[in-house]
């Protein structure tokens, strides 16, 4: 049989340094000649494990595809062949679809048509628990989004009323105050915290002051409604729900905008009565046949009820209490819950991949503190030259605030790192736990944790003739299935 070699790194500066890819190599050319394969070709190479930047795994998909006398790729270990659900899908269709035999050396499995569900579930298992932890350093841009934004700096366009600008002094990207609209975006919050407007009415009036977008069009109610929703304006940007202070001029205070807020949310609104109630089922239940959403509703402080709201149009779904849409979620989850035999055979293939993460771990930590040093290295001697007088003061204070603005931004990619580190740990913990005992996390949940559990397991969650639909997220898709089949077979 031929065979295709895939050895690889997540790094640029592991390829660099030649870490692990001769080794990987090495040992699996061994596998190989034990088994009698054939090597078709080698593959080694360093390659992030984002969505972006995928050109040479690809390649190896490829060719396997376009070799049909190949069918037997050869990896390290689960965590150099994937690293995301989208390597795994690619895999796996190859795997059923086209005979693909995929050998984990290190791990000590085989994928094929005929795996069986055991093997299946420590695949999916090991994938889940390898995407949690790059999905924390998948690639520069958030990095560097998340130092900006701690930094006080927009990392999206400038709103009405700001540009985007280059700051001559340092060369670096910044928002300035638009000159044209700052002023008149000042006056229209001003005459909105007064209360005599309506949304349309301010409309109308800005654009009688001759206010437009950027590109010069007319403004729209819906436009005017969320401009002033948007707390940049005050000293503010909230970005994937966090709430930041940005650095730059403020075009009304706090106080002006808190008004707005109030006339806004004052002007013939009443509060949904059950808005913040815990209600385990908000927000995730919908009808199977018309897809509209199901609400909760509370009888006499204690009865609770999902009803469909009809938004999508006639339909015969109905009315049903949360205790039996809960029954059913209960029987779902007491036949998830894997033998204890089976969760220590699951600890020990996931130790090999906390191995796997340490090594990648430490190396990104020790690289970062590399670039620290040398970062400090260069202030203390542009100091030296300060002192000596070889450069002047100016040229000092320009060139240390890059230094030390780059130093911020190292520190930053620490916390980044030692986050990912802690997430991966939960993540660990938390497929573990819900392995050996799902219905009991979920019967000692508060609401809101149990809330979070169904998001966690469930990706769909329907109801059709008063029966719950649903499908379950990878890797517990394959728990039910394999729960049963370790009991018969136990």
């Amino acid at each position: 049989m031929k065979a295709v070699i895939l050895a690889r790194v997540s790094t640029k500066e592991q390829e660099e340094h030649g870490h692990s890819l001769p080794a990987q190599v090495a040992k699996l050319k061994e596998y190989a000649a034990r088994h009698n394969f054939e090597i078709a070709r080698e593959f080694a190479f360093s390659e992030s494990a984002g969505t972006k930047i995928r050109n040479r795994f690809e390649e190896v998909l490829a060719y396997l595809k376009r070799h049909k006398d190949v069918n037997v790729l050869l990896c390290q270990n689960v965590d150099r062949a994937t690293r995301n659900f989208s390597d795994a899908v690619d895999i796996d269709n190859m795997r059923i679809n086209e005979d693909l035999e995929v050998h984990f050396v290190q791990d000590g499995f085989v994928l094929n048509k005929n795996a069986s569900g055991a093997d299946m579930f420590m695949w999916e298992a090991k994938v889940f628990i390898a995407k949690q932890y790059i999905n924390r350093l998948r690639d520069d841009s958030m990095r560097s989004m998340y130092y900006k934004l701690e930094s006080g700096e927009c990392v999206t366009q400038a709103p009405l009323g700001y540009v985007n600008i280059t700051d001559p002094l340092t060369n670096r990207k910044t928002v300035g105050l638009d000159k044209e609209r700052a002023f008149l975006m000042t006056q229209m919050f001003m005459e909105y915290s007064t209360g005599c407007y309506t949304i349309p009415e301010l409309t109308e009036k800005i654009s009688q002051w001759g206010l437009t977008s950027k590109k010069g069009h007319k403004l729209r109610p819906n436009n005017v409604h969320k401009t002033l929703q948007n707390e940049f304006y005050c000293g503010y940007m909230t970005i994937r729900d966090k709430r930041y202070r940005h650095k730059y001029e403020r075009i009304i205070d706090e106080v002006t905008f808190r008004k707005c807020q109030r006339v806004r949310e004052g002007a013939n609104k009443k509060p949904f009565k059950y808005a913040n109630k815990p209600f385990v089922f908000r927000g995730l239940l919908h009808c199977a046949d018309c897809q509209c959403a199901y609400s909760s509703d509370i009888k006499k402080g204690k009865y609770i009820y999902l009803r469909p709201t009809k938004s999508k149009g006639a339909c015969d779904c109905y009315a049903l209490t949360e205790k039996a849409v809960l029954a059913q979620v209960n029987d779902v989850l007491k036949e998830m819950v894997l033998p204890e035999h089976f969760i220590d055979q699951l600890k020990g293939k996931l130790q090999e991949s906390v191995i796997s993460k340490k090594a990648l771990h430490d190396h990104s930590v020790q690289t970062i503190q590399t670039d620290y040093d040398l970062v400090q290295a260069k202030l203390d001697r542009l100091l030296d030259a300060l002192i000596a007088g070889s450069i002047t003061q100016n040229e000092y204070d320009k060139k240390a605030y890059e230094l030390k603005d780059r130093q911020r931004e190292l520190n930053s990619y620490m916390t980044l790192h030692t986050d990912a580190d802690e997430d991966f740990a939960i993540s660990i913990s938390t497929l573990l736990e819900l392995c050996s005992q799902a219905y009991e996390k979920f019967q000692s949940s508060e609401v809101e944790q149990k809330r979070q559990l169904l998001k966690f397991l469930f990706t769909n969650l329907q109801i059709k003739g008063g029966k719950l639909q649903y499908a379950l997220n990878r890797p517990f898709d394959l728990m039910p299935i394999l729960a049963r089949t370790l009991k018969w077979s136990g």
